[in-house]
Order: structure tokens, then sequence, then C-alpha cells
């Protein structure tokens, strides 16, 4: 009822059809530095995108209140945009689905925490992190909670929201020895309160810190590497740009012409899984289309490309749910998910026997060609000796070309981890990487 003024004035304006996409949010985030907060944090959020087909243009228009006053500036951007428009793409206001998945992703109680009980975790966590002499010291801890609603209306009927809240934990941590300094940080993201152990958090952030002291370079070669599951997540993100329609389309995607052809080993099964039970799960996307549970990889062979309602029309096929964007819808998975194996990490590192473990990459944007593939990135890690893990690696680079990485994917870990990417993987090795050392 509340937005009912716009779409009978669109439709007196000759607007044909027309949507709002409305994101409610609210944010709470603070920190301490040396037992200070040093940063406390709260906001609420509200935007609305209106999107309009009139005289076979779309136009589109935002504002972040709203009352008559906005709803009738919405609909004259929506007219006055749509004159001018020069895209020819096929645009499109859905008609809806038949069947949508609820999927319930919001934790109430966490809301219900008291925040200064959330601040004295990060006071815990900070203390933890100081106890002992391994630590010179706590370079930060940080809080940060999230709580959206995504709502979909338009001018067919179709209504649609969705509720999701999460919050973040981080530490960073600084080790000294000699004159070599070393950082490293640790995460925990959750929507149930319950879920934070800083204790645990504390002794992985300190391990993750403190083992990379006295590294130095290995002899360049090429060498069997274990990649962590985190650097398997960044590789990841970077991967499947390619299976977006739209670059296929303007024939910059890697994928091009490889639809149903064998792209990577057959250990790999990639799939995106907006309806599994996630912090990121999603019952329809952005433009309107329900959501489901698709593999993107199957054992290697490339199974689909992800569609918005543009790009599918293109392709003369039905959008995948995959349309996400405000005033411009691009095309990205919901939650993506590598199928595990069933070896340890410590069982790598022996089936690997002498090698390198990369536990960080760094510069991922500036060192990866998009159109070859080829990359060549600073890292850090440990040499892999006797089917163990060795001595820590420090300024070394790894370099390869990412479609031959996941050809060359030998065997996936259990250990898998999501991330706040929305990447669910395992570490993996990798029969041959380039590694730069002395």
């Amino acid at each position: 009822m509340k937005y009912d003024y716009f779409f009978e004035l669109a439709k007196q304006k000759g607007i044909e059809e027309c949507e709002l996409k409305i994101s409610e949010s609210y944010s709470l985030s603070f920190s301490l530095f040396h037992s200070e907060m040093d940063d406390y944090q709260v906001n609420n959020g509200y935007s609305i995108v209106a999107r309009g087909l009139i005289n076979g243009k779309f136009g589109t228009a935002t504002c972040d209140v709203w009352n008559k006053e906005k709803a009738e500036f919405l609909v004259n951007e929506i007219v006055k945009n749509a004159k001018v428009i020069e895209d020819e793409d096929p645009m499109f206001i859905y008609k809806g689905d038949e069947k949508y998945r609820k999927i319930n992703t919001y934790n109430k109680e966490l809301f219900d925490v008291p925040a200064d009980k959330k601040v004295q975790k990060l006071f815990e966590l900070e203390k933890l992190l100081k106890e002992g002499n391994k630590i010179s010291e706590v370079a930060s801890v940080s809080y940060s909670e999230t709580r959206s609603v995504n709502t979909l209306l338009n001018s067919h009927g179709l209504k649609l929201s969705q509720k999701n809240n999460y919050y973040f934990i981080v530490g960073e941590a600084v080790a000294k020895e000699g004159e070599q300094v070393k950082t490293g940080y640790d995460f925990l993201f959750s929507n149930n309160y319950n879920d934070i152990d800083v204790k645990k958090l504390a002794d992985k952030i300190v391990e993750e810190t403190t083992s990379q002291l006295g590294g130095e370079p290995c002899e360049s070669g090429d060498y069997p590497v274990v990649l962590d599951n985190s650097c398997v997540a960044s590789l990841l993100g970077a991967y499947l740009s390619s299976v977006d329609a739209e670059e296929v389309q303007k024939h910059t995607s890697l994928f091009e012409g490889k639809l149903n052809t064998k792209i990577a080993s057959s250990k790999v099964t990639i799939e995106d899984r907006p309806l599994q039970r996630s912090l990121f799960a999603r019952g329809f996307d952005d433009e309107g289309v329900a959501t489901y549970n698709k593999p993107i990889i199957k054992k290697g062979v490339l199974m689909t490309y992800l569609y918005n309602l543009t790009t599918a029309a293109k392709d003369g096929v039905k959008s995948t749910g995959n349309g996400f964007g405000a005033a411009k819808i691009g095309t990205s998975p919901v939650f993506v998910y590598m199928k595990p194996g069933k070896k340890s990490l410590e069982e790598l590192f022996q089936e690997v026997n002498n090698g390198v473990y990369i536990t960080d990459i760094v510069g991922l944007h500036a060192g990866l060609d998009p159109q070859t593939g080829n990359f060549s990135l600073q890292s850090t890690g440990f040499l892999i000796k006797d089917g163990k893990k060795d001595r820590p690696l420090d300024i070394i680079t790894v370099s390869g070309n990412l479609m031959k990485l996941f050809k060359d994917i030998k065997t996936l870990g259990s250990d898998s981890k999501s991330f706040i990417s929305a990447v669910n993987c395992p570490s993996v090795i990798v029969k041959k990487l380039a590694i730069g050392g002395k």
C-alpha cells in the first residue's frame, strides 16, 4: 500500500511496466586499538531503485527516502532517462515464477544481544592475543554486523522480500623476530552469537602470525603445490568471472565456446547453491527470477553460463536467476560451492611429499591478465619436505595460467571453509606451478 501511488502515477505517465527495488539495512561496527575504542558506528540505510519501460526504452532512477514527492520524482526521472537512453539491449520487468523457495537465513536473536556484550568479546579477544610474548602488538580487533531486507515490487503484481543478517569478527596481530616483522589475521563470521569462540580465534591468529617468522625465499623452480583454501577462494572468484554470459557475448570470457566441454580436472565440481542454508541464501535474484541450485562445472565439464534476463534473451535461453545489481543489472553466482575431497591438509602434504604450500596470495587484480588467464602473484607459504609442512617461505611469487591451474588440480582436501566472498572451498593440490624465489 505504501508504494501504490508510484505505480498509479507511472501508469498515468505512460510507463508500460515498472518496478521498485527497496533495500533497507542496519549496520553496527566498532573496533579497538590498544584497548581503546577507536571507532563505533551505527547506521541505518534505505534506498530505492526504480526502473520502467516506456516507448520501448528503459529508464531508471534512485532515491534514499520515500514520500509522495519522491514517488513523483522517480516517475519523472524514468520518463526523462528513457528519452535519452542509447542502450539497445532488451530489458524486462519480470512477471514472476510459479514457485519461489523461501529460505530463512535471519537470526533474530543476534539483534537482541546487547551491544556491550559484543564489545566485551573484542576486549577478550585482544587480551588473549596479548598473552605470552609471541605477539608484539595487536594491530586491531573489530566487529561488524549487518541486517538487510531486500524487497521487489512491480506492476505485474510481483511482491518478493527476503531478510538476512550476519556478523564478522576479525583480529590482526604483529610478531617480530630480529629485523623481520610479520602480520597475520583470522576471522569468524556467522549469524549465531553462540558461535563466537574468541579463544579459538585468538589461537588461529597467533599461529597464523608467528608461523611466518624466519621465512626466506626458496630456490626458484617448478614445484607441486598445495594451495590453501583461502587462496583457492580468491582464484575461484577470478576464474568464475568468465562464466558470466555477458562476458561470453562480449568475447572477453576465457570460457567462450567451451560450454559442455571439459575445461578443468575431472576432480573439480563447482556449483552455485543459492538455496543452500547459508548466510548468502537467496530465493530470488534482483530481477525477481526464482533462484535454484545448479552445477557450473561438473567433473571438469562446463555445464552452464550464468544469465540475467537480458543476456538470456540474447542467447534465447531462460535466466539462471543470477541477475544482481542496482540500476544496472549484472550477473554473479550467489554462493559458490566447490565439492571437497576426503584428505586432510596433512594428507595433502604427504601426497605431495616435497613441494610448496601457498597460504597467501597478493595482488590478484594487478597480477592477473583477464584476457589470457596468466598470473604472477606475490605469495607466502611453507616448504613441504618429506610429506610435512617445513620452514616458512617469504618474498616469493607464484606464476601460472588460471585455466591450466584448474586443469591441473590433482587432489582436493576435506578442509572446506566458507569465506565472506560467498565461496566455500577446500585446499587443493596443483600438479605444478612456477615459484620464483632465489
